[in-house]
């Protein structure tokens, strides 16, 4: 084999022939061989380094953030839950219509409901027909009975004097009887108590008692109307004119309202109360004689006094105890002037009274498990807001009712939890009742915080 076979052998296989003709010749091994330039992809240990560090320090970088974003959404407070009331409201009541008569003139005056009436109450709380004076007929003979007790009181005893009867007393019976007024029996020489007189008087309204017990403390006509007119100017009753103890004259005058004042200072004097809340006499001789007031023990009726004039018509000063609840009663007093019959006035007080109890009831405020809020959250969790317990109020007519709520704002909060109370204000009267949640109120999950950074941190 030549010198040359293996190159020949080459050209034929792949183009090696290129490569043999890179290798020197003779001619040119004389020449310095130039070094090959370095590659781009090959830098130098330090660069490569450097990139090395900075990549090591980017990841560190992200890792640290990551880290930190995730600890902080994990660990972020959540917002409050956004809450909606709805504040329980109450239907008014219809307001209350005291039935009053359509006639003559008539007030009353109510004691013991300041709370839902107000205490104005007390004075005149209604009244039709006007405040004019008018005739009293035998309401007068309970002043006569105010007058002779300022004078003559009764005394520890509570029986007062021995009062022994003359024969000018005994006329009075047939003075009277032919007058055809209310009269009881009276014997010359017969002897009874101060207070079995004046109950006499009052109870079965005997006219020849009343003007005998008048001269009895005064002496005379004159003497027990100037009495009367001190008595009357110091009780504040100046709408009232007295000219004598019986009522059968019809200058005998008083005003609803004067009325209603003297029917309070009746009742206030126990002895006197007693007395006129008397179906019947339980003096001795006189024993089961009836009372003129036909209403006593009907519907709470205790007092006081009737009057009646043929020309005048039929008066009524009452006194009545009225249930309205357990635990409550109000005293009432009332007074009818020149009534059509005494029938139709006993009939208008009992509805009058009726009325009065008519107004008061009891008003539901709110029931158990009512729905009065909710709340919810960013994360979807939810939870309603209700009452406690039962809620109801006892008030008068169309007394207004406010409420008002308080709650807290829960983060988790489970069912049965207390947020909160409603508070009712009805007058004088409140009543509060707790709120509590219907359902559970969880934190949000970790993967709502993690994908929620917006609504954790942006704030």
């Amino acid at each position: 084999m030549t010198q040359h076979e293996p190159y020949e052998e080459y050209e034929q296989h792949d183009g090696i022939s290129e490569l043999w003709a890179m290798i020197p010749s003779n001619d040119d091994r004389t020449r310095p061989i130039a070094p090959t330039p370095p590659e781009q992809s090959d830098p130098p240990r330090p660069r490569r380094l450097r990139r090395r560090l900075i990549a090591l320090v980017a990841t560190v970088l992200v890792l640290a953030v990551a880290g930190t974003y995730v600890s902080l959404t994990l660990s972020a407070p959540v917002g409050a839950a956004a809450a909606v009331f709805h504040s329980p409201t109450v239907d008014k009541s219809p307001a209350a219509t005291i039935a009053l008569p359509g006639y003559g003139e008539s007030a009353i005056s109510i004691s013991g409901a300041d709370d839902y009436l107000g205490p104005t109450a007390t004075g005149v709380f209604a009244s039709s027909g006007g405040n004019g004076a008018l005739p009293m007929a035998s309401i007068s003979k309970l002043i006569t009975a105010m007058v002779v007790l300022s004078a003559k009181p009764l005394g520890a005893s509570g029986t007062g004097r021995t009062i022994t009867w003359d024969k000018t007393d005994a006329a009075l019976y047939d003075k009277y009887y032919l007058l055809n007024a209310t009269i009881a029996a009276m014997k010359n020489g017969s002897s009874m108590s101060e207070h079995d007189a004046l109950e006499t008087m009052l109870v079965v309204s005997a006219c020849n008692y009343a003007e005998a017990m008048a001269d009895w403390a005064f002496g005379s006509n004159a003497g027990f109307v100037s009495a009367t007119r001190k008595w009357l100017k110091a009780n504040g009753l100046t709408g009232t004119t007295m000219v004598e103890p019986t009522g059968l004259d019809d200058r005998n005058t008083s005003t609803p309202s004067d009325l209603i004042a003297l029917g309070k200072l009746a009742m206030a004097n126990p002895a006197v109360a007693a007395m006129v809340g008397k179906t019947s006499l339980d003096v001795p001789a006189l024993a089961g004689l009836p009372s003129t007031n036909d209403l006593l023990g009907t519907d709470g009726v205790n007092g006081i006094k009737t009057g009646t004039l043929d020309t005048e018509g039929s008066d009524l000063l009452y006194s009545a105890v009225v249930p309205i609840r357990t635990g409550l009663s109000l005293t009432v007093i009332g007074v009818v002037l020149a009534g059509p019959t005494r029938a139709s006035v006993d009939d208008d007080v009992k509805k009058t009274i009726s009325s009065i109890q008519d107004g008061f009831h009891d008003t539901q405020l709110g029931s158990q498990g009512q729905v009065v809020g909710s709340y919810s959250t960013p994360w979807g969790a939810k939870a309603s807001m209700v009452l406690a317990k039962d809620a109801d109020a006892f008030t008068w007519s169309d007394t207004p009712i406010t409420s008002t709520m308080k709650t807290t704002t829960p983060g988790n909060g489970k069912s049965g939890e207390e947020v909160g109370n409603v508070t009712w204000v009805a007058g004088k009267t409140t009543e509060t009742v707790p709120v509590v949640l219907k359902g559970n109120i969880r934190g949000p999950s970790a993967w709502w915080r993690l994908t929620h950074p917006a609504e954790l941190l942006g704030k």
